[in-house]
Order: structure tokens, then sequence, then C-alpha cells
């Protein structure tokens, strides 16, 4: 054995060096990373520390040295793919870094004593999930998850593929000190300081995993609580390790009686009656080498005809801690077959094995960092990696769990999984924002990240920019010689800009992205650039203040002047020396004479209170009347109307759109022309069009409301009644007289609502000229709450909005939170959303994340949203989104969620409860489902019911599945005699074919074995496995 500590293979600091808290080895041997105090990552070549008593060694010895924390990092570790690394650090952020093959064109930071970097890391995700320091981390042994523990008790799971939070886990009680996984990838351990180790068992997640699909995923198997019932809590580590063979977790921070130990834990009993004594202080970290070995070097007497060893096989496992001891142990003998004391000055703070087993690098509290070369042997003889592959087959590596149902199933598995490969890079781009659907072309500044492969696919290259030929006169002035006090010549040093071509900053660099870029909707991605550290020529001439002034304006035309007499009379004017007073028009100069008269909009102001029939006070409800206005104004397309000064805020200082047709209704103000109170003026409904009227009406009574798009204009009288119009003018139907005040309208389509003072609702189709139910009261939904909660009556709540649908639907949000449609088939009110799931489900206020992934029913560009149709893209601004969103709104505002929520925090962690949670979000999926059908919501509908399948099989409710299976078939099976229109209209749920919907919700199945017995018989009957096998060949890899 060696021991190597070179004097470089530090982190320095002023007066001493750095406490190093962490270290780890990639898995192809070639870096050792090291985290301390300093807040720096640093890289090194472990060649070059093997090398260090070679004085004609001359290759790097740092590769890089990444800070991108702002405190101590306690935690870094390499993917075992090798692709990645993370660190984690006491400012509560995981840091996720990966190596840009492009060499590092930045020097050191000015100021540092930093060597160049050799490699160039960069961040590609910071992980905010913590509440308090980030003690250790840990990936799984396919870098399926990476998960990160800290001092705020929580184990947060990481997808390893898109870096999204899947799970957090909050189990254990105190700080948790220490992560392993098993290397059979079925389980991992979580070391805490409530003396605890908690064993999880998972799954690899699929690369596109969402939190919903993972939450009976990462489930609580096993509470180990015997060896550490008397731990001390003096440790700032408790780093576990998971035994090659994975039959064995070396426990550090154990005690046995009054002693430290560290105990060895079985697997699958999960018991710790081994220990390892030896160790006078507590044990911070324990590291399992990852070869196994072999106590004789093979040979034919102990190898079979095939070449495998006939030997039995032993691990071999380091541990350190307070007492700056290493113990190096091995499973075939009772004792340490080697220890050293004094090391270090202080606690060992971690243990790191390269991927040859037989070298262990070790880092200190003192901030030593130092490495244990053991010779040829001396540990034994490594075994080959086919004997820890054959170890771990004995508990399921590299098995799927399940058993596959036939070729059949494994087609139907294969087509489940085609989309999630390649939606992988679509879903990474969704979570930073970008959309998905786009390639970054230009990223802002030059060394950009070159994005990682993922599965194997790397995704497409964008063309570098073309570099300018260097200029002859830079490459002069490089070579430039001066003569310096004393006579010797030098070669003037030259300042590296980004500017002069020769180097290129790391810096961002200055751009300006054209007004076009947002002109077609909204894109994250800069289309065209226009690069301001290059001079620009392309002024105007006149240059800059030309530009941004302007020359010499031109006259504008004026109509009846064809001879420009108007210009040559001020031309004249301000040729004697006089200064002639023009307006400047968009279209030139003009006099102020030709200039139009702006239009003042007369601001509308309250008259009085409408008139209500005193018998109303009486009524079951009563709904206040809106008061009498003097002007009352409507766009046709429902925009917003424009301002007093005639210039609209939301266009951006222009004034209103050309095309905007606008209903003013203007109340009489003066006082009776006859002199009796009775005889007031007629109300004036005016229809306009760039200022221009279209046409002119008179209403007897005063309107209280207004309402219009391009099918039809309504006005709502004080004495009930209500007018319509057809957008020329005419009036195709006479006045709908009301038993009260209206107090809202609105339009839909062709549809017209109205609510009256007293909670009537009427809706009517003015195509038709027919209502699709009889009038509606209001009491239901808004006497549901006046009911006695505690020691005193609540009040009723009251409307926040009402409004249709395009097929003719109420949809009514209440102040309570509670959302509300009426069903004209069932004639029944149904509550859509309450505050019920706000804080019972996991899918509270959220779409699915692969919406963004999802194309529209048809491959065409998505057509304009028209007749309040939602279309997928933009599902979260559908009407059940919406009335969620006011349910969070009202309910936050009323104060109760604080307590909904403890309580369901406590019902969480209650016995009888555990359920709790996933049987809320599922019934919340399925009142969304039914939603989406009762509103005719198209394109909701296929969201939500994806989603609802999707965790269907998450959970593995073969009862939900089978019955919602079968519900989708509906007349499919039927035989092809049975033609006709009935027929036709079954064939379609919400306006999607039962064949469709089938076809999606079996492909979403198809990937979970558990579920292929009743998936496979739909999967044939849709043809979907005979059209994969034509596409395959016969799949026997299992």
């Amino acid at each position: 054995m060696h021991l190597v500590k070179p004097l470089w293979l530090t982190h320095p600091g002023d007066l001493k060096d750095f406490e190093v808290y962490s270290c780890h080895v990639s898995p192809d041997g070639t870096r050792l990373v090291t985290a301390a105090g300093d807040g720096y990552v640093r890289i090194w070549s472990t060649e070059a520390i093997l090398n260090s008593n070679n004085t004609e060694y001359t290759k790097p010895k740092q590769l890089a040295a990444i800070s991108h924390h702002s405190g101590t990092i306690h935690a870094v570790r390499f993917s075992s793919n090798g692709k990645y690394l993370a660190s984690g650090a006491d400012d509560k952020i995981v840091c996720v870094y990966a190596l840009d093959p492009h060499a590092p064109t930045h020097v050191s930071t000015f100021g540092s004593n930093e060597p160049p970097p050799v490699e160039n890391w960069r961040v590609l995700r910071r992980l905010i999930g913590h509440d308090n320091d980030v003690q250790d981390l840990g990936w799984s042994h396919d870098s399926s998850i990476l998960i990160s523990v800290g001092l705020d008790s929580k184990v947060v799971v990481w997808s390893g593929h898109t870096f999204e939070k899947l799970k957090t886990l909050s189990n254990h009680q105190s700080h948790v000190k220490g992560i392993t996984f098993d290397p059979a990838n079925k389980y991992f351990a979580t070391a805490s300081d409530d003396r605890t180790i908690k064993i999880y068992r998972f799954s690899s997640p699929p690369p596109n995993a969402t939190p919903q699909d993972q939450v009976n995923n990462f489930v609580l198997e096993h509470t180990i609580t015997q060896p550490f019932v008397a731990s001390p809590l003096t440790t700032y580590f408790r780093r576990c390790s998971w035994s090659p063979d994975g039959a064995h977790i070396a426990a550090a921070n154990a005690t046995n009686g009054p002693v430290s130990s560290v105990a060895i834990i079985a697997r699958g009993t999960w018991d710790g009656d081994i220990n390892l004594i030896g160790h006078e202080g507590p044990v911070e970290v324990c590291a399992f080498s990852p070869r196994m070995f072999h106590r004789e070097p093979p040979n034919q007497s102990n190898t079979d005809a095939n070449g495998n060893s006939l030997q039995g096989s032993v691990t071999v496992v380091a541990c350190a801690g307070q007492d700056k001891t290493l113990s190096i142990w091995n499973t075939s003998y009772a004792r340490p077959f080697m220890i050293t004391q004094e090391l270090v000055m202080k606690s060992i703070s971690d243990l790191a094995w390269a991927p040859n087993g037989e070298t262990l690098y070790i880092t200190s509290l003192d901030g030593s960092i130092m490495v244990l070369v053991f010779e040829p042997g001396e540990l034994g003889y490594p075994a080959s990696l086919q004997e820890n592959e054959k170890s771990l087959s004995k508990f399921g590596a590299g098995r799927r769990v399940g058993i596959v149902e036939g070729t059949d199933a494994l087609l139907l598995e294969e087509s489940s999984k085609a989309g999630e490969l390649k939606g992988v890079q679509g879903r990474m781009g969704a979570l930073m924002g970008d959309g998905g659907a786009q390639a970054v072309h230009i990223t802002n500044g030059t060394n950009g990240v070159t994005p990682a492969t993922t599965n194997g696919v790397p995704p497409a290259q964008p063309q570098a920019p073309a570099e300018p030929p260097a200029d002859q006169r830079v490459e002069r002035l490089k070579q430039r010689v001066t003569v310096t006090k004393d006579g010797k010549k030098r070669i003037a040093p030259m300042l590296v800009s980004s500017s002069s071509g020769i180097g290129e900053s790391s810096l961002p660099q200055t751009q300006l992205v054209s007004a076009t870029t947002t002109a077609g909707g909204r894109s994250d991605n800069p289309h065209n650039i226009l690069d301001l550290s290059k001079p620009y020529d392309g002024y105007p001439k006149g240059g800059l203040a030309s530009m941004l002034i302007g020359n010499k304006r031109k006259f504008a035309e004026i109509e009846g002047d064809e001879d420009r007499q108007v210009e040559r009379r001020l031309t004249a004017a301000a040729r004697n020396g006089g200064a002639a007073i023009v307006l400047n028009s968009e279209n030139g100069l003009i006099p102020p004479a030709a200039a139009g008269q702006r239009d003042n909009m007369e601001p509308p102001k309250v008259l009085r209170p409408a008139i209500v029939n005193p018998s109303l006070s009486v009524a079951q409800v009563r709904l206040a009347v809106p008061k009498l206005r003097s002007v009352i104004v409507r766009t046709m397309d429902g925009s917003e109307p424009p301002q007093a000064n005639g210039v609209d805020a939301t266009t951006g200082g222009k004034a209103e759109a050309e095309d905007t047709v606008i209903l003013e209704a203007r109340n009489a103000t003066g006082h009776s022309r006859t002199g009796r109170p009775q005889d007031h003026d007629p109300t004036r409904i005016n229809c306009t069009k760039k200022g221009q009227s279209l046409w002119q009406d008179f209403v007897p009574k005063a309107v209280l409301l207004i309402t219009g798009n391009p099918n039809f204009f309504a006005a709502a009288c004080e004495d009930g009644s209500i007018y319509t119009w057809t957008p020329a003018g005419r009036r195709t139907i006479n006045a709908l007289v009301m038993e009260a005040q209206p107090v809202i309208v609105d339009c839909r389509g062709w549809w017209l609502l109205c609510i009256t003072a007293v909670g009537m609702c009427y809706v009517w189709n003015l195509k038709t000229m027919s209502a699709p139910h009889t009038p509606v009261s209001l009491a239901p939904i808004l006497d549901i709450a006046s009911h006695a909660q505690g020691p005193h009556l609540t009040r009723s709540p009251g409307i926040i909005f009402a409004r249709l649908n395009s097929e003719g639907r109420i949809v009514i949000a209440m102040s309570n939170g509670d959302g509300y449609t009426y069903s004209p088939n069932m004639y029944a009110w149904q509550r859509i959303s309450e505050p019920w799931w706000a804080v019972g489900s996991q899918y509270w206020n959220t779409t699915d994340s692969s919406v963004g992934n999802i194309k529209s029913s048809s491959d065409k560009a998505p057509p304009k949203e028209a007749n309040d149709q939602v279309s997928i893209e933009n599902v979260s601004a559908g009407i059940i989104p919406m009335l969620e969103r006011n349910t969070t709104n009202q309910f936050l505002l009323q104060g109760r969620a604080f307590y909904l929520q403890r309580l369901i925090k406590a019902l969480i962690s209650a016995e009888g409860y555990e359920a709790f949670e996933s049987c809320v979000s599922v019934a919340h999926l399925e009142n969304r489902v039914a939603a989406a059908m009762t509103l005719g919501a198209r394109e909701e509908f296929k969201i939500y019911l994806s989603m609802y399948v999707k965790r269907l099989g998450a959970e593995g409710l073969k009862g939900k599945i089978e019955e919602l299976l079968r519900s989708l078939t509906g007349e499919l099976l039927v035989d092809e005699e049975d033609t006709g229109a009935d027929k036709a209209k079954d064939e379609l749920i919400c306006g999607w074919k039962r064949e469709d919907l089938l076809k999606e919700a079996v492909l979403i199945l198809g990937k979970f074995r558990d579920l292929q017995r009743i998936t496979v018989p739909y999967a044939r009957l849709l043809n979907v496995v005979n059209e994969q096998s034509e596409d395959q060949s016969m799949i026997t890899d299992m």
C-alpha cells in the first residue's frame, strides 16, 4: 500500500486550507472531484495525482474549478453514466453540471490565483427544492434519478433526464445526512439524525416521467432503528454504502452497547446483527469497494471451462470518522486487515473508491486530500464484472417487474414507449420555458452549453456562425515589440475582447432582438439578432440624430387642395422669418385647421339607482341591480372600449382598431322637456365604426346593460325588457319581457344569457328562436352555504361572474370558491369546482406536463380560437381551469385554506387515511372529465381523459381501468348491420371518436405490465399490435 498526498492537492485559502467535505471519482476513473468550504467544486486529473512523484509529468493537474454556490459545498457526485456532475451546498441548492466538449475560451477570473481551466464544465440546472442545507447526494445506478437529502428532513427525488422534482419524501423526523443506492436498482437507503435508516423501494422512472406518474413510486419499505438507538447526534455526516453484490448495507454512526460501531444490515431481513467494532469515535462515512475480490488469483484449478471463477467472492469496505482513523474490512475476516491512525488532524469527511476497486481517495476537515493505492493482491484479486452482475441478478437487477403476457404484450409495450423517448427533448424545453417545439438557434453569448445527448439520440446541432477573417492589422499588433527601461525587448500585451475577433468572452454578448420576432405570437427564441458588439453602418442619411428625430418632413396631401396652395402659403410665411404653425400627423405636416376635432368621449356617470318593485323584497333570491349610468359602451368583439381621450392603453398608445364596431347606449341626462318627470327623453342606441355612425335606434326606457357580438346586439332595460338587433340594426324579435330587472347579460355565438334580480336564468338561441331549457333559479347554488357552520350563520355567497360557453351552458363562479354549470339534460345544477379539490388533489391548478408536446387533433396549423373553443395548446385558458383559478383566489381571500391544509396534512399521517391524497387526486380527475363532458369542452375532455388514464395506470386500479375501457368501447363490438344515425351519434364522445379515445388509452396503459392482461385484447381489437408487427421484427430480448 502506498499513501499519495501531493502538496498541490488542496483547496487553498489565505491562512490555511479550506475544509474538504466530499470527494468522488468519475465512472471512467480519470477525474476526481472535491468540494470544500471555499465554495468551489474542483476537478482533478487522477493520472496527475498518481504520478505526482514523477518530475517529468507535465500534463494538467487541476482540470476545472467551478464556483456556482454561495456557501460551503457538502456533497459532489458523478452520475453513473458519466454525463453529469451534481453538487449540493448550504445555500439549499443542488447544481447539475455537464461537460462542454468545446475547450474553455476564457482565462481564469481576474484577480484570482486560479489556473486556467482545462475542461469546460457548465451549469445545466439549478435544482431548488430544499429549505435547509443539502447534506448528501446520490445517483441511481442507471442514472434515471438523482436524490438529495438535507437538514430540512426532506428526501427529494429528481428526474435524471429532465431534472424535474418527481417526489418529496418527508418520512424522517430530523436531519437526513446520508443516501446510498442499491446496485440492483430496486432500493435506496437514507440515514438520519432521528436515529433510523429508511429503506425505500422504487422502479426507474421513464425519461418523460411527471410527479403525477410517480405518486406510487418511491414508497417506504422498511425502517431500521435497532443499531442506532443510542447513536450520537454530533456527526456531520451519516454516509452509508451498499455492497457491490447488493447483499449488505454498511451503516455509519451505529452503536453496540457503549461503543461506536458500523452496522452491517442484511438485505431482505433488514436486520443489523453484524457490527464492525474498533473505532474510538463515531464513524461518519463508509464506502464499499465497487469490485468483488477472490482470495486466490485465477488459475486452471479454480476456474471452469467457460472461464468463470469457482471461488467464493468477498467484498471490501472502508470506514472512517471522528477518531481520524481509517479501517478497511474484508467480509471473510472478523477483524480489520488494515488500520491507519493519525492520517489527518481532523475528522475524515468522505471516502471514494476508484472504479478499479484498489485505489481509495480520502478527504478530511483539516483540508487534506490523499490517496491510498493498494498493491495487486493486497485486498484480494478483483473478480470480473460478470461476477457482480451474477450476484445482482439474484435480486432482480436488469429485470422488469411483472410477467410479459406474450409477444403481443411486448409489441404493445414498445408502441406505448415509442412516444416517450421522442418527447424528452421537448419535455426538457417545456420545463425551461422555451415551448419545446423549436430549437434554440443562437445562444446569448458564444459559449453556449452543448445539449447533452439523451438516451443515445443527440439533438440537432445548430450551425455555428462563420467567424470573420482575421484582420492583418490585429496580427501586426500581436507581434508589436516594445523596449523596457532596462533595454530589454518585450512583446506588448494586448487586450483580448469580443470585438477584436481574437478571443470570445464567456460573458453574455450585447444583442438586440428585432420587433418582428414578437409579432407572430409568443416565442422565446430569437429569430433575428442585431449584434451591437460590431459597428453597424445601417443608419439613414443624417446619422443617428436623423434616425431618432427625423429629417425635414413633407406636407401631407389635403383633400380639395390638389394645387398645394396651403403648403405654398405656409412655406412663404416661413421664408420671411416667420414660423409656420403646423401639426405633425401620420401622413406628414398639416395646418391646424385641417386636423380633425378629437372625439372626446363623455365619461360615464351614475345617474340614479334603478327603480325596482317593492314586492321584490320578499323574493326568495334577491340580486343587486346595476345603477343607471349615462353612457354604456360595448364593442362587438368584446375588447375594451376606447378610453375617454381616444387613445387605448391596451394597444400601446395607438387609437382604437379600425374595424372595431362600438354599440353605445346614451340614457337621458337632462330635465324633462315638458316639465313632467315621466316625460323623459328616450334612450339613444348608436352603432359606430371608425367614428362613423352605422345605424341608430331609440328605446323608451332607460338601458341598464348591453352586450353584443358579430351575430347580434342586445340591450336590457330598467323595466325588465330585452331588445335585440342584428349587426345592421334590424329588429328580428319582439322585446323579451322578464319578471324583474336584468342584472347580468352575456352572449356567446348565437346564445344570449339573462339573469334577473330574483335569480332566474334565461338562455335563448336567437338563431333558432328557441330555449334549451326552461328558466332556472339560482336559489340552489346561492343558498347552499347559508347553513350553520360553527357558532354563527355564514353569509350567502355572491356571484363573481356568470357566462355562457359555445354550447349554451351556463357557467357561474361564486365568491365561496365554488363553480357551477347547469345541465339541460338532467335539469340540475352541477358543481364543477370547489375548495375541497384545492387542498386535497395533486392536480390542482396544473395541466399535464405533456400537454405542450401533444399535437392538435389535426396536424394542420392551429386555427384561430373562435366561439369560445379552446385549442389544446391553450387548455389552461379553458372554462374548467378558469373556474379553478377563481376557486384558488376566493379560497385564499377567505383565509380558510391554511386551516384546511393543516387538516389535510394531519389526515395523511393518520391511521386509515394513508391513501387519502391518492383517492382525492383520482376523484379530482374524474370530476374534470365529467365536467368537460357536461360542458361539451372537446379539447379539454381529451386532455383530462389522458391524464386520468395515465394516473389509473400508475395506481394500478384494474377495476376502474377495465370499466373505463369497456365504456369507451361502446358500440365498436356491435354487428355491422346495425347502422344509422343513432349509431353514428353513439360513436362520438364529446366530439371524439370512441375508437380514437380507446386507442390512446390503450397506448398509455401499454407500458404497465401488470395491466397487459386487460389491455392486450383491446390492442388486438384496435389492430395496434398488428400495425406494430408490420413495422418491427419480433422482439426477443426480454
